[in-house]
């Protein structure tokens, strides 16, 4: 072999081993970026001990008054009390068996009211003919507490499923509306110039530009619409039922058994803020583009 033929080689040779080289230090993840995942584990550890501080805090001197007799057991149970309490109902079945209906109910009439309220609220955004038809006798109706409703509803349809999932989705149904109109009117005109240029059909506005810039008001409506949805499922099943967690908190309440009336509250609340995280979840996913201001 010659002597260029043994440069040419050893050249080639190098080459090769600088562009393994270069691929080991492409997959070899750089001190920065190891940085940037453990201050992210840290901030997400930051976030969970700063959201306990406040409710431990609370619960042990809760537990430490109902302890030393500062408060009484039959008006506020200790938070072991309520603790049993919950066992009890879970180990027997009753828990979730009345969880299952509530859930159900809550479920089939936030989608009743939520759809009409995304429905109406998109037609009456978009066609004035429509609003000045509609929007006034929607107004006035919304403005009707649940507590006066439910008497009449009871009168029409009784107290069977069908008056419970109506007045649920009576709820559900305005916050939706609303939030969807309001989002449908604050797309910036300027859109629709940009629109008219391109020669977007009717459909491709609406679907390309119309409901990309309301989504956060859908969203924002969606999550209020949950929260008024399981109001109305409280209203419901206090007022009359024979399952349900309402109907759980008020046959406890009959009998004084103030720590299962803790449980039924406690189960709403945690099934309320999970609904509501699905949906602050779904805000993060759907609503990467905007650049907001986070404290």
């Amino acid at each position: 072999m010659s002597q260029t033929d043994t440069v040419i080689g050893s050249g080639a040779g190098t080459g090769q081993s600088r562009i393994q080289q270069k691929r080991i230090e492409d997959q070899v993840p750089t001190l920065q970026e190891v940085r940037t995942k453990t201050q992210r584990r840290e901030s997400k550890w930051q976030l969970v001990v700063r959201g306990a501080i406040l409710p431990v805090t609370v619960l042990a001197v809760w537990q430490i008054c109902g302890s030393m007799g500062i408060v009484s057991k039959t008006l506020l149970p200790t938070p072991f009390e309520i603790w049993l309490a919950f066992y009890d109902l879970l180990v027997s079945g009753q828990l979730f068996t009345h969880l299952e209906i509530s859930i159900w109910r809550a479920a089939v009439g936030f989608l009743i009211g939520g759809s009409l309220g995304l429905m109406l609220g998109t037609a009456v955004g978009l066609f004035r003919k429509f609003e000045q038809s509609v929007d006034p006798s929607v107004q006035m109706l919304r403005t009707i507490p649940h507590l006066a409703i439910t008497p009449l509803f009871i009168l029409w349809f009784g107290f069977g499923e069908f008056s419970k999932v109506l007045l649920i989705a009576k709820g559900a149904f305005f916050p939706l509306y609303v939030q969807t109109f309001l989002g449908i009117r604050n797309v910036d005109s300027k859109l629709f110039d940009v629109a008219r240029v391109l020669e977007f059909s009717r459909f491709k506005q609406i679907t390309k530009l119309v409901l990309p810039a309301a989504l956060p008001n859908v969203l924002l409506g969606l999550r209020l619409s949950i929260g008024v949805a399981w109001l109305g499922l409280v209203v419901a099943e206090i007022m009359g039922s024979s399952e349900g967690i309402g109907y759980l908190i008020m046959d406890a309440r009959q009998f004084s058994q103030t720590s299962v009336v803790f449980v039924g509250i406690l189960i709403f609340a945690f099934v309320g803020k999970g609904s509501d995280s699905l949906v602050r979840f779904l805000e993060k996913k759907l609503l990467k583009w905007r650049d907001n201001f986070n404290g």
